[in-house]
């Protein structure tokens, strides 16, 4: 299996001694922020032969004043289980770690786009400015499906790059990866291109998120995340944010976010702090040529409506079961992964045109969509977790002693139901309390993982398991 690295530094852990914080209460709501002024250009890089460049040096230096080093650092508390307590004699320990990413400035007053995994979990984040200027970065919110973040720092008259259409990039378009890469310092890489709508990675699989990265040969490596992919003409195409690698370091296998998707998370992130994603209501499954064949025709591309929410989006707009879904708002569907993606990149109650085929005919109906209702409560794909209470221990008959997350169900189809089964109790994710699904699902990252769980048949004990 090809290791997938997310591109962000890790740089100290620090033993700190027991502390404890009284949570303040929360602020009243307020009026949300007027919404980010972006510059966008969204012409074409180019078109027919190009020219012989001997330098791109004024095309990147306007760049690199805007691409920012991002510093996290959280505590971490590491909880010992009852059993061992009474070996050890300590209850909890606090271990302060600290963290390295890029970011990418988008407006003069401060929003910087960055990626989710750079801050997650941070319980303070700092910026460093190409000019060595430094700020306490607030996190204004973050969407782990995309693994996009939005900080914002109190400045102003800040350099900015301009956003391209990430939708008109080609593969063989020159590309620039800027960063901080291993805490060296900002480093520009060159490549190209190397191809467009990356969707099956599974580096997002442990929170079901959307996958639809650019794919480049510009170095990318540990501390690039966050940073800036841009085109020959110094527009912002992409936020660097993974790796596949067997060796831990760039062998020109690198992953951006589109920024036309990450611009778009960012505009609901600072409307309302979260992200709301447009709904359709159906289940589907690929339209392969024994089917077509079974239903009688003679063209296999699609998504073909297996079921159908009662009341829901499609339903109501008059979309049947056997139905193929070829495309939406003109963008091709060929996949479960395309079908979801141009949904979710809709918000709830817009008006999209879904163009299908019905016993051979071609159709088009208008949908107002719904609004998608993420579980929370999801661990990894398809096993859902809830904190022990009184109600769970009787259920599931649970020691007294007994405290964490507890599995209250497995999905049938989950690619982790071999690890999981209802009624295990998880105390640690990788060393880390696992108090709530959030904090549980932060501990998690690809490749190996290890689990301190209890059970009825073997009580407390490690689980380890891999994640993609």
């Amino acid at each position: 299996m090809r290791p997938r690295i997310f591109a962000t530094l890790g740089l100290a852990a620090l033993a700190l001694g027991l502390c404890g914080a009284t949570a303040a209460p929360p602020p009243a709501p307020a009026a949300p922020p007027p919404p980010p002024a972006l510059a966008v250009d969204a012409s074409p890089v180019g078109a027919g032969r190009a020219g012989l460049a001997v330098s791109y040096a004024d095309v990147v230096d306007p760049v690199q004043q805007a691409v920012v080093s991002v510093y996290s650092a959280k505590i971490v508390r590491e909880r010992l289980p009852p059993y061992f307590r009474q070996f050890f004699g300590e209850e909890d320990r606090e271990t302060r770690e600290e963290g390295l990413g890029s970011g990418v400035i988008v407006t003069p007053d401060g929003y910087i786009l960055t990626n989710n995994h750079v801050v997650e979990g941070a319980d303070e984040v700092k910026v460093a400015l190409a000019d060595e200027r430094e700020f306490k970065a607030k996190v204004v919110g973050t969407d782990p499906k995309t693994d996009i973040a939005v900080l914002k720092i109190d400045a102003a008259g800040l350099p900015r790059v301009t956003l391209a259409d990430s939708d008109r990039l080609r593969v063989g378009d020159i590309v620039f990866a800027i960063g901080n890469p291993l805490n060296v310092g900002q480093t520009v890489t060159m490549g190209i291109v190397s191809a467009l709508g990356r969707k099956d990675l599974h580096l997002l699989d442990s929170v079901s998120g959307y996958e639809n990265f650019i794919q480049t040969d510009a170095a990318i490596n540990l501390g690039n995340s966050g940073g800036a992919l841009v085109d020959a003409k110094g527009r912002l195409v992409g936020i660097n944010s993974a790796l596949v690698s067997t060796t831990g370091g760039s062998v020109g296998i690198g992953f951006a976010i589109p920024v036309n998707l990450a611009a778009s998370i960012m505009q609901s992130l600072v409307a309302s702090g979260t992200v709301a994603r447009g709904y359709l209501g159906v289940e589907a499954n690929p339209f392969t040529p024994e089917l077509a064949a079974a239903l009688g025709l003679k063209e296999a591309r699609g998504m073909v409506v297996a079921k159908l929410a009662e009341g829901g989006p499609a339903a109501t707009a008059g979309l049947k079961p056997e139905d193929v879904i070829t495309a939406i708002n003109g963008q091709a569907v060929n996949s479960w992964q395309d079908l979801r993606l141009i949904v979710a990149q809709h918000p709830p109650g817009a008006r999209v045109t879904v163009q299908y085929l019905r016993g051979g005919q071609p159709g088009e109906l208008a949908v107002t969509l719904g609004r998608l209702a993420d579980d929370t409560n999801e661990l990894v794909t398809g096993v859902t977790v809830a904190p022990v209470s009184d109600a769970l221990r009787d259920q599931f008959h649970l020691p007294d002693e007994a405290e964490g997350l507890v599995v209250t169900a497995v999905a049938a189809d989950s690619p982790f139901r071999g690890h999981f089964r209802a009624g295990l109790v998880i105390l640690q994710v990788n060393r880390r309390a696992a108090d709530d699904a959030d904090s549980a699902r932060a501990a998690l990252h690809p490749g190996r993982n290890i689990l301190l769980v209890w059970d009825q048949s073997g009580g407390y004990h490690f689980l380890p398991f891999q994640m993609p």
